[in-house]
């Protein structure tokens, strides 16, 4: 009923601009997921798995740099299509969140990769590699799409209203923590075998296979997150 409702109080123009931010962030899940069907065409003929096949120094740099690139691509859009600080930030989300959803939507499509929610993917190498299974980011974006759409909805009665100090402060610790869940794991792995800084941290995949994923910090993360939807809609309710 509530996404009727938003659809009803959209602009035209609002409604337009959302849709070319999905079509958008979609095209933008296929131009990933060609990258990286190349890559493991390249790197992984017999199947993608840990440990990680060593990158040569350069196209690693340049990995590091097409990831960075993503992200300042959705920023972008986001900012583009957005009227004000609140839809700016909401259509970010909206658009990280489509894009990395249709990633595996479309690898699965292609290579029928990944075997189960539960298979590990190395999810980001920035500024350390972040891995966990490929449900995590999933639930991630869920949630973020959640936020998205809350903000979206108050931002069409109550123009100007957007996330207060603590919820801010939520939003930021629950990411930390959800990353933490991603990262902790190779950092404890590299602190044995040196320190896990860019030049090395490429290398240290190459021996690196992941074990168990502490489901108990994502959740706590994933609370928090979903603590910070639940407290600015009662405040603006």
């Amino acid at each position: 009923m509530a996404a009727i409702e938003i659809i009803f109080w959209m602009s035209n123009d609002l409604r337009n601009r959302i849709l070319w931010l999905v079509l958008f962030s979609i095209a933008m899940g296929f131009l990933e997921t060609a990258v990286v069907v190349y890559l493991r065409e390249l790197y992984y003929p017999n199947g993608f798995s840990f440990p990680l096949t060593v990158m040569d120094q350069r196209v690693g740099i340049i990995e590091l740099l097409r990831e960075a690139a993503t992200v300042i691509m959705l920023s972008g859009v986001g900012v583009l299509a957005g009227r004000s600080f609140n839809q700016r930030f909401a259509f970010f989300l909206v658009a990280f969140a489509i894009w990395d959803i249709f990633y595996y939507v479309f690898l699965k499509l292609l290579i029928d990769w990944p075997e189960s929610f539960f298979t590990w993917d190395i999810l980001f190498l920035i500024p350390v590699p972040w891995i966990g299974p490929v449900l995590a980011p999933c639930l991630i974006c869920l949630a973020m799409l959640l936020l998205a759409f809350v903000m979206i909805y108050r931002e069409l009665t109550h123009p100007n209203i957007g996330l207060n100090g603590r919820e801010w402060l939520l939003l930021v610790a629950g990411s930390l923590v959800v990353v933490a869940s991603w990262t902790s794991d190779f950092l404890a792995y590299s602190s044995n075998k040196g320190p896990a800084v860019a030049d090395t941290s490429l290398t240290l995949l190459s021996t690196y296979v992941p074990q168990t994923y502490n489901w108990y910090v994502f959740s706590a993360g994933e609370c928090i997150l979903l603590a910070t939807v639940f407290f600015f809609w009662r405040r603006t309710s």
